[in-house]
């Protein structure tokens, strides 16, 4: 399979200490990959190999086909992108900001910013200068400036950052929409699992400066375990019922109320219905699902609200 973007071994070194360490990223044309990993765990580091403003240590980024290399201009044409924070002319308005990246970039379509201003819902601050602009305005800038050219590859570095839940869930649904129907490719860093899980068809997970896994959502979804969480007043009865009159045998009797059923063909409705026709109090019936989140934990051993 040919990737839009992909890194061979990429491994960055600094005074002796090891950033990054031998990363193989795989990126196809027209997803959203999602760069998940803690503070620290190296995502902004791939990602400026990946923009060129650092050199590898050891081995190469692939980018559109090519092997980057100090000359690789043009590929960048093809590209939008923040990396830490986006930074800006600040006495310049928001407008004239974006028209000087297009006059940078040899990209000339007034509708094009018009529609990147809107999109960003900065149409009524555009002709206010940038330093008049709160954190979460000059992110939607930023967010802005890297879609404006219609690239076709658009690396994100934590781009939610000073939004609040409402904003980022409007850029979440514009990343979508782009990806669907513009066919972009976003290559998304971020700490936040349900911000990926909501977005992400790939997930690359970083710990420690290692890539320890790469997988899609759906592979995440289809790999991990359900299972039917039952409330019940006598367990010992209930079980039999599972057992003797649906023929349900993987399932684990959990304390004295709670059953979990692993058997994901099992229907909840004749579940319920079997077990108050023979008289099992039955107080609640909920299927459950491993989350991205669960899969992280799993994975790293990381801990809290957020990775």
């Amino acid at each position: 399979m040919s990737y839009i973007l992909q890194t061979n071994h990429l491994t960055k070194r600094i005074d002796g200490k090891e950033l990054v360490k031998d990363v193989n990223i795989h990126v196809k044309k027209g997803e959203i990959y999602g760069f998940l990993g803690p503070n620290g765990a190296g995502k902004t580091t791939v990602m400026k190999m990946i923009t060129n403003l650092w050199k590898p240590t050891e081995g190469t980024v692939e980018l559109f086909g090519e092997v980057l290399q100090n000359t690789s201009y043009d590929v960048f044409r093809r590209m939008g992108s923040i990396i830490e924070f986006p930074t800006f002319y600040e006495h310049m308005s928001g407008r004239d900001n974006l028209q000087l990246h297009c006059e940078y970039m040899g990209y000339y379509s007034k509708d094009s910013l018009v529609e990147a201003l809107d999109m960003l819902g900065l149409s009524e601050s555009a002709d206010q200068p940038v330093k008049k602009y709160s954190l979460g305005m000059k992110q939607r800038l930023g967010i802005a400036r890297a879609i404006l050219c219609r690239p076709e590859l658009v690396l994100l570095d934590e781009p939610t950052n000073g939004l609040d839940p409402a904003g980022m869930k409007q850029i979440r649904d514009l990343f979508q929409m782009l990806s669907t129907e513009y066919g972009m490719t976003f290559l998304i860093s971020s700490h936040l699992l349900a911000e990926m899980e909501s977005i992400a068809d790939t997930i690359g997970i970083i710990s420690h400066g290692k890539l320890t896994r790469e997988i899609s959502m759906q592979e995440i979804l289809e790999m991990n375990t359900a299972y039917i969480e039952l409330t019940v007043g006598n367990t010992q009865k209930a079980a039999y019922i599972l057992s003797d009159k649906l023929n349900l045998h993987n399932f684990k009797i959990m304390d004295d109320s709670q059953i979990r059923i692993y058997e994901l063909s099992a229907a909840t409705q004749k579940i319920s219905k079997e077990l108050l026709l023979n008289g099992v109090e039955l107080m609640s019936v909920t299927k459950h699902t491993e989350s991205l989140e669960d899969y992280f934990l799993k994975l790293t051993g990381e801990v809290g609200k957020s990775c």
